[in-house]
């Protein structure tokens, strides 16, 4: 009851008239922020976070302005992703590999506006855990230790196995170069520099916009090219523009599994939205099994990541609200904003602070629905890119994109490295490898390395506590079935078939 009533509060708050239209305003610049390749959500906080101090805002406005910039930069992320097989940020990726594809077969629009209103089931389901369960999920993510974590990545890795379907191996030549690339530059713990080549502009590492960029973009555009020099039609644009009564039905079940694995994947400090949106659309598609095409345009793959990575975004606010631990680095922004308002976040803050924290809480439920009624009526503008011809789209596409890569470090090196990542993931496409793993493995392999250095120092490199807890062992079984299942799934369905073959001769 006491719950009830202080989120009430919380919507006493969220309602005034100036935070209803700070939170309208964030809600529209996230959008347009979050389908910028390039920007991200973390970009557009860090962004408003300065103005918002500037205009003196008081802290429950600054933080309703830097929480709607969040949740739609985590909607906006779709819509490059399936138009143009570019996502916004790392969360998006999932949502390209099916998403593109409806929109070349002609139900970009479809794809939209399903993918919306995913986000908002995962948002809404991720809004009422933290109502219901933030104090609960907060100790529980205490648990996880760096041992713990280390597992949790190599169970998001087994899942890259379940993308290829018959192409496993590919899956993981991807994965082993992403990995290999997310080791270039600095090392945080012993200060050496690895693979720079003696290179200035590598000291810092290759950043993920130039790899996501390059792999995604430029290799797209390679592709565009030659399939317009053989006259193929490259996208077709067709007048339905909203998803229909029996896709929703089609799709409801998954989109509310993905939402709460994705909640609970947000919960932990660091996991995040690509984690969450790579476990969902795997587990989707091993539901699916037979009766699934994932990669070919599947609307199932679609809604399942897109559900996942705002449910994700959405539950990352729980650490940082009972914990002071920032659960992902957008939040790490938005406990930066509190200090320069002289507030800490942590246990105390909720029977401190409590209108400012049930006034942010509300007003998740309310951007939440300003932003399904600003994305679902904005379909048919958004599909319009669509309808541009290739001579305009693919020079656009590319000046997007090479803006996006010159804003990080303003070096035309990073320009050149883009071009080069699109040659060779437009040669591995070629051969059929996939690139959402290899951008998986860039992702989670900075994390994946400093967790496990963590943990081996803990025991002076003993190896036994990475399979010390119960939470470590659970996922490791999950991670060996994860890889070992669909292989003997598959063969088992070959003997079937080789019996039938056999029996009708």
């Amino acid at each position: 009851m006491d719950t009830l009533q202080y989120l009430f509060s919380g919507f006493g708050v969220a309602l005034t008239p100036a935070n209803l239209l700070v939170a309208a305003l964030g809600a529209f610049i996230g959008t347009v922020v979050g389908m910028l390749p390039g920007l991200g959500p973390i970009n557009g906080v860090a962004i408003l976070m300065p103005l918002a101090f500037a205009l003196k805002l008081p802290p429950e406005t600054a933080l309703i302005l830097l929480a709607a910039v969040y949740m739609g930069c985590e909607y906006g992320g779709r819509i490059s992703s399936i138009l143009l097989n570019v996502p916004g940020d790392a969360g998006a990726i999932m949502t390209a590999l099916d998403g593109y594809p409806m929109a070349r077969k002609g139900l970009g629009g479809v794809a939209l506006s399903i993918s919306a209103w995913a986000s908002f089931v995962g948002s809404l389901v991720a809004t009422a855990g933290i109502v219901l369960f933030a104090p609960l999920l907060a100790r529980w993510a205490l648990a996880f230790g760096p041992a713990e974590y280390f597992a949790l990545m190599c169970f998001a890795f087994a899942c890259i196995t379940g993308l290829m379907g018959d192409a496993p191996m590919k899956a993981v030549l991807a994965a082993v170069i992403g990995l290999s690339l997310s080791t270039v530059g600095l090392d945080s713990n012993s200060g050496v520099y690895r693979f720079t080549g003696d290179s200035v502009h590598l000291s810092d590492g290759i950043q993920f916009i130039v790899v996501v960029i390059g792999v995604f973009s430029v290799s797209e555009i390679l592709l565009m090219l030659e399939q317009h020099h053989r006259n193929e039609g490259i996208i077709q644009v067709t007048g339905r523009t909203l998803f229909n009564v029996k896709e929703l039905l089609q799709t409801g079940w998954g989109t509310l599994r993905s939402a709460v694995v994705g909640f609970v994947v947000g919960v932990l400090p660091g996991a995040g939205a690509t984690i969450a949106s790579a476990m969902t659309y795997s587990m989707e598609k091993r539901i699916a099994a037979a009766d699934g095409r994932f990669g070919e345009g599947d609307i199932r793959g679609v809604t399942a990541p897109e559900a996942a990575n705002n449910a994700s975004a959405a539950g990352s606010f729980v650490p940082m609200l009972t914990l002071g631990v920032p659960g992902s680095g957008t939040t790490a922004v938005m406990v930066g904003a509190l200090s320069l308002y002289n507030i800490t976040p942590g246990p105390a803050l909720f029977t401190q602070n409590p209108t400012l924290v049930w006034g942010l809480i509300a007003s998740l439920f309310i951007a939440n629905v300003m932003l399904l009624f600003i994305n679902i009526p904005m379909v048919g503008v958004f599909t319009r890119v669509l309808r541009l011809p290739n001579w305009l789209l693919v020079p656009g596409i590319l000046a997007v994109s090479a803006v996006g890569v010159y804003s990080v470090h303003a070096t035309t090196f990073d320009l050149l490295l883009m071009a080069g990542f699109g040659v060779v993931g437009y040669l591995l496409r070629k051969q059929g490898v996939p690139m959402a793993p290899l951008i998986l493995g860039f992702v989670l392999g900075d994390m994946m390395e400093q967790n496990l250095r963590r943990a081996l120092s803990i025991t002076n490199g003993e190896l036994g506590i990475l399979v010390e807890s119960p939470i470590s062992i659970a996922l490791w079984i999950g991670a060996a079935a994860m890889v070992s299942v669909p292989p003997l799934l598959r063969l088992l369905a070959r003997k079937k078939r080789g019996t039938g073959v056999a029996a009708a001769a």
